[in-house]
């Protein structure tokens, strides 16, 4: 799998994908042949996945954020997933265990806009039953990054925890 270099390097790459191989050499003491096949290595096995650019939503005029649980008649099969996944505005798709079959992350504009697509979502899929929307007021913390450090436990994150609001 992946060692404690390797997590170094995914790391370093969370932060900044556009880290040069000789930075993150010179920040894990390597070679940056090294970490260049390192990289290749965890591509390959899909370990990483691609990069992207992270874009302010608010900044494109997408102000408004939802997650919409879908009940559905395919009962978790995948074609309402696809369907839904397919959605510009759909940001991510979620089988789920409980009363609904997936939890969907929406971006759009503004609540008419989301109206609209919940509407053409029930019309056009036609495996969907029913839709319940909860939107966003604040995002008070959203991220990307993936804990790579060595697994924390629960008594550790609960005296972590602790220290931040001083309890």
């Amino acid at each position: 799998m992946i060692d404690d270099i390797d997590r170094q390097i995914l790391n370093i790459l969370q932060q900044n994908a556009r880290t040069s191989n000789a930075e993150i050499a010179r920040q894990v003491g390597m070679a940056p042949s090294a970490i260049l096949e390192r990289i290749r290595r965890m591509e390959v096995k899909g370990v990483i996945q691609g990069y992207e650019t992270r874009i302010n939503p608010e900044a494109l005029g997408l102000n408004l954020l939802a997650f919409v649980s879908v009940s559905s008649t395919d009962g978790g099969a995948t074609q309402a997933a696809e369907a839904l996944s397919a959605i510009p505005e759909v940001q991510e798709v979620h089988h789920i265990a409980g009363e609904d079959c997936y939890l969907v992350k929406v971006r759009v504009p503004d609540a008419k806009t989301l109206g609209r697509l919940l509407r053409k979502w029930v019309a056009s899929i036609g495996s969907i039953k029913s839709t319940r929307t909860t939107v966003v007021l604040e995002s008070l913390h959203e991220t990307s990054l993936l804990p790579l450090g060595a697994a924390t436990t629960l008594p550790d994150a609960v005296e972590e925890l602790e220290e931040v609001v001083h309890v």
